[in-house]
């Protein structure tokens, strides 16, 4: 998998950025952002609302400080926009991404 990577906070936590193909085989890949307290919990977070096949290996492209800003900001810690970054698109939820793919 292209285009993963985290980045550990201050605080202990990890922002964890995967790009990863659309759920529902369609459009382009979507770069995934998730805040855990470490990074096997922020991949559990994935498998758990259905992406199984979601893997970190490496770290070629960590979260940007924007990126970082984003997930951090968010109720849920978990947001998702089409990849590559087109910075007139806003940071959506997860459940928004879920819906389209069922």
């Amino acid at each position: 998998m292209s285009g993963s990577g985290y980045a550990r906070q201050p605080d202990g936590q990890v922002i964890v950025a995967l790009s990863l193909p659309r759920p529902d085989g369609g459009g382009p890949r979507v770069r995934v952002l998730v805040r855990a307290r470490n990074r096997q919990r922020a991949l559990t977070r994935l498998r758990n609302l259905g992406l199984r096949a979601v893997y970190l290996r490496g770290n070629t492209e960590p979260p940007t400080p924007d990126e970082v800003t984003a997930v951090l900001h968010h109720p849920e810690g978990l947001v998702w926009r089409p990849a590559p970054a087109d910075d007139t698109e806003f940071w959506h939820p997860i459940g928004a991404l879920l819906r389209t793919a069922g």
